[in-house]
C-alpha cells in the first residue's frame, strides 16, 4: 500500500515534520515569508491526499474540489476562519483543528502593542537608527502613560481575561463589555467592572478588542464607535481584522478623534490600508499573535497528531466537522 501524500503550505516545526515523514510522503512549500498564492495552493492540493493549512490560508470550495481524491484538511487553526467548512462537509472531507492554546501569546502581543504605540517605541527606534537623538528629557518622542490608566476590554473570554491580568500588573483600572457577563468570582479576581460597550468606549484610555468573530461582530468598531472614544485613547486589535471597519479607523485617526492604534490583524489581510502604514501613531505587526517558537512547535505537533490519526484510521484529537468522522470511523 502506497504511503499517503501530505502537502504543507509553509514550513512548520521540524519535530512535527519528522513524525509526519515517518508515516507519509511530505511536501512542504519552503517559503515562510509570504502566504502561498492560491494557484500554488491548488497545485499542491492536486498532489496530495491530505492538506495541512495554516490560519492565513484560504481553503475554499475551489481548493477543496481541486483534487477529487483529497481525503482531509489538517488546519493549524482553532476556528474555521478562511475554510469553507460547509463545502468540506458536503464533500465528506474532515477538517481538523487545534485546541485553544494561543491565549497567553496573543495577550502578550496585545499588551506589547498597547505599550509600543502609547510610548512611541517604534517611532523612537526608527528615528534613533537614523541618527536622531533629541535628548533624554526632550518632548520630541513623548507619548502617553500606561500605568494607572483605564483599560477597556471588548470581550472578556480567555484572551480578554489574560490581557486584564497584564493590565492589573500596570495598576490599570479594568472595565469590560461582553454579551455574556462573567461571574462575580471572575470579576472579583480580575478586579474587572462590567459596563455597556458605549460606557467602555467613552471611559477607556485603551480599548482592546477580544470579541468572537461572527457576522454580528463585523465592523463592531466603525465611525459611531470611534466617535465615542476619548481623543487621547488608543484602539488595540489582536482578534480578527474585520472587527474594525478599517476605512472608519483611518478617518478617526485623520480627524484626531483617537490618539492611535496598535494592530496585529487587518480587514483585508495580509494587506493593511496604505494610509495606516503611513501614520506614525499606528503600530502594525503581521499577525504575530501566536508567534512564539515553543508555542508554534506545540501547535504543529497537534496538527501532526490529527494527521497521523487520520492516516491510521483513528479519530483525530479535534475536528470542526465531526459529523464527517462518523462516516469514516
Amino acid at each position: 500500500m502506497s504511503r499517503p501524500r501530505v502537502f504543507v503550505t509553509q514550513p512548520i516545526a521540524e519535530s512535527a515534520l519528522a513524525r509526519l515523514r515517518a508515516v507519509a510522503d511530505v511536501e512542504v512549500n519552503p517559503d515562510s515569508s509570504r502566504v502561498l498564492p492560491k494557484d500554488k495552493l491548488i497545485e499542491g492540493v492536486k498532489r496530495a491526499d491530505i492538506l495541512i493549512s495554516l490560519l492565513h490560508d484560504t481553503v475554499d470550495r475551489e481548493v477543496l474540489t481541486a483534487n477529487p481524491k483529497l481525503k482531509a484538511v489538517s488546519s493549524m487553526n482553532i476556528t474555521k476562519d478562511k475554510i469553507d467548512l460547509d463545502a468540506a462537509t458536503e464533500l465528506g472531507i474532515p477538517v481538523t483543528n487545534i485546541t485553544a492554546m494561543v491565549t497567553n501569546a496573543t495577550a502578550d502581543i496585545a499588551f506589547g502593542l498597547l505599550l509600543t504605540v502609547a510610548r512611541n517605541i517604534v517611532l523612537g527606534d526608527t528615528l534613533f537608527r537614523q541618527g536622531i537623538y533629541p535628548g533624554s528629557q526632550s518632548n520630541h518622542f513623548a507619548g502617553y502613560g500606561v500605568s494607572g490608566k483605564t483599560l477597556g476590554l471588548v470581550g472578556l473570554g480567555r484572551i480578554g481575561q489574560a490581557v486584564a491580568r497584564r493590565g492589573r500588573g500596570f495598576d490599570m483600572k479594568i472595565i469590560y463589555c461582553d454579551p455574556q457577563r462573567q461571574s462575580p468570582e471572575v470579576e472579583q479576581k480580575l478586579e474587572a467592572e462590567y459596563k455597556t460597550m458605549e460606557q467602555v468606549l467613552r471611559e477607556a484610555d485603551f480599548v482592546s478588542l477580544h470579541p468572537q468573530y461572527t457576522p454580528a461582530t463585523k465592523h463592531l468598531m466603525s465611525d459611531a464607535q470611534f466617535a465615542l472614544m476619548k481623543k487621547s485613547a488608543f484602539i488595540i486589535n489582536t482578534s480578527r481584522g474585520p472587527v474594525i471597519d478599517e476605512a472608519a479607523l483611518v478617518r478617526a485617526l485623520k480627524d484626531k478623534k483617537i490618539a492611535g492604534a496598535g494592530l496585529d490583524v487587518y480587514e483585508f489581510e495580509p494587506t493593511p490600508s496604505p494610509e495606516l502604514v503611513a501614520m506614525k501613531n499606528v503600530v502594525l505587526t503581521p499577525h504575530l499573535g501566536s508567534g512564539v517558537l515553543e508555542l508554534r512547535e506545540g501547535m504543529a505537533n497537534v496538527v501532526v497528531d490529527n494527521t497521523i490519526a487520520l492516516i491510521e484510521g483513528k479519530p483525530p484529537v479535534s475536528c470542526l466537522n465531526p459529523q464527517v468522522l462518523k462516516k469514516l470511523f
